[in-house]
């Protein structure tokens, strides 16, 4: 079982910057690591992802704001945000994914607010 913590949440103001880090507990190379995010009244939605190669894909509502990276020998994802809006407000989680192997954080909450 892996564990993936989240952490770099918080409260920041509109056109501001966070970034989020997930660590696993485990190796993470070969796995496809995810971002994603539940809004409130909203269901989960996908932000951004890379590959173990290094491969990312985002949200369309994230491009050119966010930028994700991993590096594997720490084990650790991140998501750097800039330009904050007050609607990327939401709990953000960290996945893993390796054929039908999935493994979830908890969330760590960002409030863009002034």
């Amino acid at each position: 079982q892996v564990q993936l913590v989240e952490s770099g949440g918080g409260l920041v103001q509109p056109g501001g910057s966070l970034r989020l880090s997930c660590a696993a507990s485990g190796t993470i190379f070969g796995w496809i690591m995810g971002w994603y995010r539940r809004a409130p009244g909203k269901q989960r939605d996908m932000v951004a992802t890379i590959t173990s190669g290094g491969v990312s894909t985002y949200d369309d509502s994230v491009k050119g704001r966010f930028t994700v990276s991993r590096d594997n020998a720490k084990g650790t994802v991140y998501l750097q945000m800039s330009s904050l809006k007050p609607e990327d407000t939401a709990v953000y989680f960290c996945r893993m994914v390796r054929a039908s192997d999935i493994y979830w954080g908890q969330g760590t909450q960002v409030t863009v607010s002034s």
